[in-house]
């Protein structure tokens, strides 16, 4: 079982569209038995999988922390074979304050441990920040996939990272909500060509609008063919 988390120190770059597509990838084109697990108090991947949080008993998504629940319990399967979820809800605001009091430095370590059994592949659909819950995310991932939009500051924010990880982690930043009409986008591309693009697309913003990974909806898109080959290259990091 590989962990791969899906984290960036902002906001707003495709964090969560990244994460349900490539979960959705995993589960179908590589047949793997794969656990989104939605870390994010604002619910995005559980929104767009499916569920409705706010039906949810409160608290419950904390609880799996403190262990009052098992997070087996939670698991909720989607309408994709081979993809379950782990869903949030608003209880994970407190979720910094309950790891600083546990002072546990590898508590989700040891529940992404139990549940290896069950996965071949996990992915945190993370909150933004450096913060309580980064630092566990960071020791338990086996890498950490960085969405950056092609501009000065997503990627000063992307250094801050790396500076703040050291060799602690390995980190895949991609290149997200790329648009190659703009100058700014291709001098970025043109200094990391090396990094996986995911273009700016309106089919990949109707995730969203139709909550369903782009495959399900455009399979021969441009933008379902990118996170299948950003999925590939995933797949050939943790083979690594």
């Amino acid at each position: 079982m590989s962990t791969i988390a899906i984290y960036s120190l902002k906001g707003g770059v495709g964090k969560t569209t990244l994460a349900v597509n490539l979960a959705w990838v995993a589960a179908t084109a590589s047949s793997r038995r794969t656990l989104l697990w939605d870390l994010d108090p604002q619910a995005a991947s559980s929104f767009l999988l499916g569920t409705t949080p706010e039906t949810k008993a409160k608290g419950q998504a904390r609880s799996v922390f403190a262990k009052d629940v098992e997070p087996d319990k939670l698991i909720e399967k989607t309408a994709t074979p081979r993809l379950d979820l782990l869903p949030a809800d608003a209880s994970l605001r407190g979720l910094d304050l309950l790891f600083h009091e546990l002072d546990k430095k590898k508590r989700l370590q040891k529940l992404l441990t139990g549940l290896r059994k069950d996965y071949d592949r996990i992915l945190l659909d993370c909150p933004p920040g450096l913060t309580e819950t980064s630092d566990q995310v960071m020791r338990a991932a086996d890498l950490i996939v960085v969405p950056v939009i092609p501009s000065p500051l997503s990627e000063r924010a992307l250094d801050e990272v790396l500076r703040h990880l050291g060799n602690k982690a390995q980190v895949m930043p991609v290149h997200s909500m790329v648009d190659r009409r703009r100058t700014l986008h291709a001098d970025a591309l043109a200094r990391h060509p090396d990094w996986p693009v995911i273009p700016m697309a309106s089919l990949i913003e109707q995730v969203t609008a139709r909550r369903a990974p782009v495959g399900t909806f455009a399979a021969k898109s441009a933008g379902a063919k990118a996170f299948a080959h950003l999925w590939q290259a995933i797949e050939r990091r943790i083979a690594q």
